[in-house]
């Protein structure tokens, strides 16, 4: 019988991570925490398939909106001046174009990751999407230093080297965007008797 606390999730590497050559330290994070890989495959993805990999439901783009719009106001900064608007659903359709614009520049790495609470785990170990805000240790912390407000006032997404699922629906729906059944493969890792 499966452990019911066993999970899978979908991380990807990307473009800044695979430029920087950090595809193998986030991968040993991930396995050294005892997780472990059943898919991987390094895409150049399309625009289209990226537009796909994200949502385009008016709650999720109005959130990313007010990310950036949160960051503005902490600093002080005038959100029409800074993002040419003050609605946060038109300013999250910028960010939006933006994501794909960064996530189609070069290849990304797509896996599928499993273990013992493996979406909460990855989390930790790749840390807060604002990688200003990430503590020391995790993936973010230790290799990233971008913020919100840098990438806004630049036009750009937030470059915080991986994607990693937020929620069991999330996960699932990635995974099946990014990998056929055939491409993941279920096998044993015998440390996992020691861990667990």
């Amino acid at each position: 019988m499966a452990k019911p606390a066993v999970e899978r999730t979908f991380v990807m590497v990307k473009p800044d991570g695979v430029q920087r050559g950090l595809i193998g330290e986030i991968i040993k994070r991930l396995e050294q925490r005892g997780l472990q890989i059943i898919a991987l495959k390094m895409v150049k993805p399309s625009v289209e398939h990226i537009s796909n990999h994200y949502p385009t439901d008016e709650v999720w783009i109005k959130r990313l909106g007010d990310k950036g719009f949160n960051v503005f106001n902490e600093l002080g900064i005038d959100l029409k001046e800074a993002m040419g608007t003050a609605d946060n659903l038109e300013a999250g359709k910028k960010v939006r174009k933006w994501l794909i614009d960064y996530m189609t520049e070069a290849p990304v790495v797509a896996m599928v990751v499993e273990g013992v609470h493996a979406r909460d785990m990855v989390r930790k170990i790749v840390g807060s999407t604002l990688p200003n805000k990430a503590e020391i240790g995790t993936l973010r912390g230790d290799f990233s230093v971008d913020s919100p407000a840098a990438a806004n006032l630049e036009k750009r997404a937030i470059k915080n080297l991986a994607h990693a699922s937020e929620t069991k629906e999330e996960a699932e729906k990635e995974i099946c965007h990014w990998f056929s059944q055939e491409e993941i493969h279920q096998w044993d890792r015998p440390d996992h008797k020691a861990m667990f």
